[in-house]
């Protein structure tokens, strides 16, 4: 048995043979089916690591099928076929996604044997590009846990939060750009847990804002500690390091804190950062929880040189009010419509037209989820400003990241 091992749904017998043959071209083993029945029983005795998949079968669906196949946890990577049109296709992709099945590609029927080839030559030489959107490295617990309001306090006073950091790199020129931190909660009782899994008790039991002061402390230390410039840095060096930023997510129930600015500003001071490098992202939904509060304080960051992003600009239902409303100085793409790029002309529509968007209020436009270097090349084609994903870094702790840093920028 060969480490590449295709499976195929198709209920066409000629359409499963020329996959199965093109497979072979490239090395893969290959078993054929033409229900969904004889379909997962090899699943189970053949243990395939990638899936091709028809979605329009007679018995069993090729959505009904990716619902199955998530239940069963299954880690191979799909490719999913079909005619009937490039929006059905990228919808069933985005379903399967969101069911946490790791996609290696659609195929529009009918398909040029040269498609499918390269699509499983990538589907190989790239297996980082199925992992679900936001996915952190390692082993993470996201899943809610019966964590108690008091347990969680005392992490936060025990300093159990840590920090990773993502780099941003600018599009055009490949250089850094800054990073953004993203919290973890490393639980001598549960392990290293992702933000999903305390950040919703955090904000129903008022903790949210104890949480959010521990981060900026964290992450505007380390910052400063590793990338601001000091009296023995020539001008070039300290030209690049004043030029990156750092930023660090927002909550909205972090906006009715009277002291928070306060206490940021004072915390820029101690870490020697400026107010100008920080950059505090928050969603557009979280925006709307309360208009006037978000006006208020948002106002009063941009007054004190803070920067601001709205993050995971494109999901939610007041995008373009909260554009006008707020005084934004970043614009974030969300990651699902940067994740399908290279396979979705809609998705290049909807990025196409936020950056232009952005662009013309005077905003910088993010990119996040950059996965592939297709994606990554049309970002240039359209001159969106920075990116980040797991094809430029992934999230690293806090000494991986320092040291990614400085090479990056000549300093090591």
């Amino acid at each position: 048995m060969t480490e590449k091992r295709l499976l195929i749904l198709d209920d066409d017998p000629l359409i499963g043979k020329t996959i199965g043959a093109i497979a072979r071209s490239v090395q893969f083993d290959i078993q054929i089916t033409l229900n969904a029945a004889d379909f997962f029983a090899q699943l189970d005795q053949w243990q395939p690591t990638h899936i091709a998949l028809d979605l329009v079968m007679p018995d069993m669906d090729g959505v009904e099928v990716m619902v199955e196949l998530a239940k069963r946890e299954c880690s191979a990577r799909i490719i999913i076929s079909s005619g009937v049109g490039t929006r059905v296709l990228d919808a069933a992709a985005r379903s399967a996604s969101e069911h946490g099945l790791p996609i290696a590609g659609v195929l529009s029927k009918p398909f040029s044997p040269q498609n499918l080839r390269e699509l499983l030559v990538q589907a190989v030489s790239h297996p980082g590009a199925g992992i679900r959107p936001g996915s952190p490295p390692g082993q993470l617990g996201t899943d809610p846990v019966d964590i108690t309001v008091a347990e969680f306090a005392a992490a936060v006073d025990n300093h159990e939060l840590e920090l990773v950091f993502q780099p941003k790199m600018h599009c055009g020129t490949g250089n850094l750009a800054g990073f953004e931190a993203l919290v973890r909660w490393n639980s001598p009782k549960r392990g290293l847990l992702a933000p999903s899994a305390f950040i919703p008790l955090a904000e129903s039991n008022g903790l949210i804002g104890k949480m959010t002061r521990e981060v900026v402390r964290m992450a505007l230390h380390w910052f400063g500690a590793g990338f601001q410039p000091d009296s023995n840095t020539n001008t070039d060096d300290s030209a690049l390091l004043e030029k990156l930023t750092m930023s660090i997510n927002l909550s909205a129930r972090s906006l009715d804190d009277s002291e928070f600015i306060e206490f940021i500003v004072e915390q820029c001071k101690q870490a020697g950062v400026a107010t100008s490098s920080v950059v505090f992202e928050l969603t557009e939904t979280s925006a709307m929880e309360d208009p006037v509060a978000s006006l208020d304080l948002l106002t009063r960051l941009r007054m004190k040189g803070f920067k601001l992003s709205i993050d995971d600009f494109g999901t939610g239902y007041s995008s373009m009010l909260q554009l006008v409303r707020l005084p934004f100085s970043e614009i974030k793409v969300d990651r699902s419509f940067v994740m399908s790029a290279s396979r979705s002309e809609e998705s290049r529509t909807v990025i196409r037209s936020i950056v232009e968007l952005g662009h013309s209020l005077g905003l910088q436009a993010t990119a996040e989820g950059v996965e592939d270097e297709a994606t990554l090349q049309f970002l240039r084609q359209i001159n969106c400003d920075m990116a980040q994903g797991y094809l430029l870094s992934k999230p690293l702790e806090s000494e991986q990241a320092l040291a990614w840093g400085l090479k990056h920028l000549g300093r090591v």
